[in-house]
């Protein structure tokens, strides 16, 4: 394959390896992966061929390519290149990174990391340089005239240390300097219940919180509000069982069983160069199974039915790509459009405002107040970790606490009634009324 200097050539491959020559499912959508090749000047300090897979479009293929060239413009990517030549370079050969991830390393990129340090020699850059950019950081003001938050200093502080532990690792500095910066703690947020007074604050003056959850009788009359709109199932899905838009907009008729009652969560969709591009779940703890009740089956089978019906109706018009959430013409909904959606319900319904992520912290406090054991929600949402699923998710609804302190003053009362009366009786007066 020949190529010019400054051009990148892209290609389809797959790995069907019974296949002597080019496989003919190349022409099919979804089957295989773009790569590109171009020929830069490598860590060796000779021109080299370059070539990286796995993308998801020729044009985004193509993209990464026009990246790594640019990236090596000014001089070789190696010992002497400067801090914006090696994070372009990073960013285009790294295949590691999840798509939004990369999207949002790119922005840091852009935004932040290149304006303040670009032009810094990579092997010259110094803990001083990058103390001396998030103080800066930290006095800026974002587009709402806020500073920027603690969590977005420490996600810019760990796209340049991936970039900069990746630039270890191929020996182009001794050390990573950004490591051992310290920056102010970024509290954990925590889901605060919709509670009377709260509904009063936000009608009087506004003021939400960040993270917010519906009691039970605020949801079902968000549920009862929304149960004629098409996606009525969906909601009913994130709010019982808690999973992520992404998972819920990549559900497919195959990853259903309504005989055993489960869904497999296998997929997500994700908005990659302005296609739904399908992915693996967020971890390995997110390729899970959930249980399904009796009611959710029924809502599934009767949804199941309506698109039979739509299909026949729609003819050749229907899209018919298997997913059980679409839109009107059988294409998958955008999980961006979820959130769209949800917000315009929420708005329309009068109630208290949450985020359509927040009906997974509700469907866990939902779970707890059904006395569900923590190791068996921590498997229903796909949290890696027990602990996670303890300090983030378990915001408890008021009448959680009430039991709790019924059942408190009840183990105590009960233990007085087999003792005080033989120990104390009459030296307490409240332990003789017990």
């Amino acid at each position: 394959m020949a190529m010019r200097e400054s051009h990148a050539v892209v290609y389809k491959r797959c790995g069907c390896t019974e296949r002597s020559g080019r496989c003919p499912r190349l022409l099919e959508d979804g089957h295989g992966s773009w790569y590109f090749a171009v020929q830069i000047r490598g860590l060796s300090g000779c021109r080299e061929r370059a070539r990286r897979g796995g993308y998801a479009s020729a044009g985004e293929a193509e993209q990464a390519g026009r990246q790594l060239i640019a990236a090596e413009q000014g001089g070789p990517i190696g010992t002497g290149c400067t801090v914006a030549q090696w994070l372009r370079y990073w960013l285009a050969t790294d295949q590691g990174i999840r798509p939004r991830t990369r999207q949002g390393y790119a922005d840091h990129v852009r935004l932040h990391l290149v304006p303040a340090l670009g032009r810094i020699m990579l092997s010259e850059l110094s803990h001083c340089d990058v103390r001396r950019m998030f103080t800066a950081l930290a006095g800026r003001r974002n587009r709402y005239g806020r500073p920027l938050a603690t969590a977005t200093l420490e996600r810019i502080r760990a796209t340049l240390r991936a970039a900069l532990n990746e630039a270890v690792r191929e020996g182009l500095i001794d050390s990573n300097p950004a490591r051992a910066l310290r920056l102010p703690a970024a509290p954990r947020p925590r889901a605060q219940v919709w509670t009377d007074r709260w509904v009063a604050a936000w009608k009087a003056t506004g003021e939400r919180p960040t993270v917010a959850v519906w009691t039970i009788p605020q949801l079902v009359a968000f549920l009862d509000d929304v149960r004629e709109d098409p996606l009525f199932p969906l909601w009913w899905l994130a709010a019982l069982r808690g999973l992520r838009r992404g998972e819920l907009a990549g559900l497919r008729w195959v990853d259903l069983s309504l005989e055993r009652a489960e869904l497999a969560v296998v997929q997500q969709l994700v908005h990659v160069g302005g296609k739904l591009v399908p992915f693996p779940p967020k971890s390995a703890a997110s390729r899970r199974t959930v249980a399904l009740d009796s009611e959710t089956v029924r809502l599934l089978r009767r949804h199941e039915r309506d698109r039979r019906a739509e299909k026949i109706h729609r003819g050749e018009a229907w899209d018919d790509t298997a997913h059980v959430f679409t839109r009107t013409d059988g294409a998958p909904v955008a999980p961006d459009y979820l959130t769209y959606r949800f917000h315009k319900l929420v708005r329309r319904s009068g109630l208290p405002p949450v985020r359509l992520h927040d009906l997974r912290h509700g469907a866990v406090t939902l779970a707890l107040a059904a006395h569900v054991d923590l190791s068996v929600v921590q498997d229903q949402v796909g949290h890696a970790s027990i602990v996670l699923t303890a300090d983030t998710y378990t915001s408890v609804l008021p009448e959680l606490h009430h039991r709790a302190a019924g059942a408190t003053a009840r183990l105590v009362l009960s233990a007085a009634r087999g003792t005080a009366r033989k120990v104390l009786r009459g030296r307490c007066g409240w332990m003789t009324q017990v």
